[in-house]
């Protein structure tokens, strides 16, 4: 299975992204916290290398905590400014806290000048990790547009979140090659890739054969398979027939199993999952791997 999703709307939002930088103090990037590395997008770390940054590891309520710290060690290793993000309001609280901490000597510039600037910060990430729900928190009622799908965010939006803090929301962005297809379809279990560009019963296939291979007791109970030794499209037959997804004549009903496997995995009621491992000292930033 070969993903790969370069829609147009991302390279214009790329040239836009890049027209708008120099207008910002500061860049706030978020990653998912299930997929750390591998949700983060190399081509936007070039661009916005040379800006000061806070990495935010959103929707670590569904990730392991333990490895969660491993990775916020990891990348403060690396120089980042960065925190476990969900939605809560205390969490949205030391969000805001640490975006003023990293452009502290901005603030108090504009202090020393008497300039009552307000500070200006870009949100940015690959699709559907939460840029406009953080927004939204930041904000404290809906005015960046959301969805559960990639892609939700088509253009530059700013929001003036406080009277002293403005953020531009931009659209999700992926490379244009995704080489790593380990990662690709790690990025297509969290829901970072629209569903139409693969095939969901190989993906599904994958994400099954993953679970049975890192919490198999959960999974089993979950979806009631009653022979773990299953591979493959075999595994979601048993899933079929345990949660009783089945169609006239007994027929397995793949689709509404794919769907609900999905949705499920994506909402963190399977359990808790961190899909990797922050990489050791001297590899490459995507060999870390716990799939």
């Amino acid at each position: 299975m070969d993903i790969q999703w370069y829609p147009g709307h991302m390279a214009k939002a790329k040239r836009l992204l890049s027209a708008q930088l120099s207008k910002v103090d500061l860049v706030v990037e978020l990653c998912d916290a299930r997929l750390p590395q591998s949700s983060r997008n190399p081509a936007l770390d070039e661009l916005i290398r040379h800006k000061r940054r806070v990495l935010l590891l959103c929707k670590a309520d569904l990730a392991e905590p333990a490895k969660t710290q491993r990775w916020l060690a990891y990348f403060r290793r690396q120089g980042l400014e960065c925190m476990a993000y969900d939605k809560s309001p205390q969490k949205t609280k030391q969000a805001r806290a640490l975006i003023e901490l990293a452009a502290k000597d901005v603030l108090e510039r504009n202090q020393r000048r008497g300039i009552q600037k307000t500070l200006r910060a870009m949100v940015v990430g690959v699709p559907n990790v939460g840029k406009s729900t953080f927004i939204n928190r930041l904000y404290g009622g809906s005015i960046a547009r959301t969805g559960d799908r990639p892609g939700v965010t088509k253009s530059n939006q700013w929001v003036k979140v406080s009277p002293y803090l403005e953020v531009l929301d931009t659209p999700g962005m992926l490379w244009p090659k995704l080489n790593d297809q380990r990662a690709a379809t790690r990025l297509a279990y969290i829901g970072t890739i629209k569903d139409a560009v693969y095939d969901q019963y190989e993906l599904c296939a994958c994400l099954l054969a993953d679970l049975m291979a890192v919490m198999p007791e959960q999974t089993i109970e979950r979806y009631k398979i009653k022979d773990p030794s299953a591979q493959g499209y075999a595994l979601l037959d048993e899933v079929c027939r345990g949660r009783g997804f089945l169609m006239r004549g007994g027929v397995c009903d793949l689709d509404r199993a794919c769907a609900v496997i999905l949705d499920e995995f994506r909402e963190g009621k399977v359990g808790k999952l961190t899909l990797e491992d922050p990489p050791q000292t001297g590899e490459e930033a995507h060999d870390g791997k716990t799939l």
